[in-house]
């Protein structure tokens, strides 16, 4: 849903709930600044991103080919809101794609991406990837908690995991501390890697995240359980771009993929 339509819902409730006033006793004004107190306070409505059961181990080989990622909902990444121009948003010029999946034993993430110029310049796992190259992200945080995961998955097939205990930590270096290599991930280029003298056509990726790693300080990871929130990020730099393009899953109001409080709620699906 988007905002614009629950802003509309909510100004066609507002509407009719100063109609029906006749009998209270109070003054139209009254009224108007109590409905519109009750409908600043009422919670935003959140996304959901579903996640489809893997009854079996899926195959962590870049080309979402396993058939398990079909029963997955895709969601297409969005653009950045143009800044200092509330409603506005830029033009996406490179789209994507993300699916999720999940069992007992791991978080999986896959997806597809257009590009037309796929740079990967980093040489190793736990470095700096959005700094490197194109770079898909996966942010989790788990519920009532402030710490969270900020996981990468870049074109060729190099990874890094951020632990940050809380926002308030950002930019600290103990942040890259976390094991590096506790991830799967692979990825396929559909053209040349690094070669700006050519044009491609995109690439492909997948993460396995092991749910023993994201309750390891005693969290519940379920069906049953309270649900995560997630954010899907996307570094894509090309030479046929006029800048660096970012887009995300859920959209976000700022360029900032750590605004914790609009991460989507991660619905686990058992069928």
């Amino acid at each position: 849903m988007k905002r614009s339509d629950t802003i509309s819902r909510r100004s066609l409730f507002q509407l009719a709930a100063l109609a029906a006033i006749t009998a209270d006793g109070k003054s139209p004004v009254a009224s108007a600044k109590a409905v519109l107190s009750s409908a600043a306070e009422s919670p935003p409505v959140r996304t959901v991103l579903k996640a489809a059961y893997a009854a079996d181990p899926v195959k962590i080989d870049g080309t979402l080919r396993d058939p398990q990622w079909r029963h997955a909902p895709a969601y297409q990444l969005l653009a950045m809101p143009v800044h200092d121009e509330p409603g506005r948003r830029k033009v996406l010029h490179e789209g994507g794609s993300i699916r999720m999946l999940w069992n007992e034993k791991y978080l999986y993430l896959g997806a597809q991406l257009d590009d037309s110029d796929v740079v990967a310049e980093g040489t190793a796992n736990g470095l700096p990837d959005f700094q490197l190259g194109d770079v898909c992200e996966l942010f989790i945080r788990p519920p009532n908690e402030t710490w969270y995961w900020e996981l990468y998955v870049t074109p060729n097939n190099r990874q890094t995991t951020y632990f940050f205990p809380g926002p308030g930590r950002l930019g600290l270096p103990g942040n890259l501390r976390a094991k590096t290599n506790l991830l799967k991930v692979a990825a396929q280029v559909h053209g040349t890697l690094n070669n700006w003298h050519d044009r491609d056509h995109g690439w492909t990726a997948e993460m396995a995240v092991p749910i023993s790693m994201l309750t390891a300080r005693g969290e519940h990871f379920g069906p049953k359980a309270p649900s995560w929130r997630v954010l899907i990020g996307r570094y894509n730099y090309s030479r046929y771009l006029p800048e660096v393009e970012l887009s995300s899953f859920p959209e976000l109001s700022k360029t900032n993929f750590h605004l914790l409080a609009e991460y989507c709620d991660l619905e686990l699906v058992l069928q």
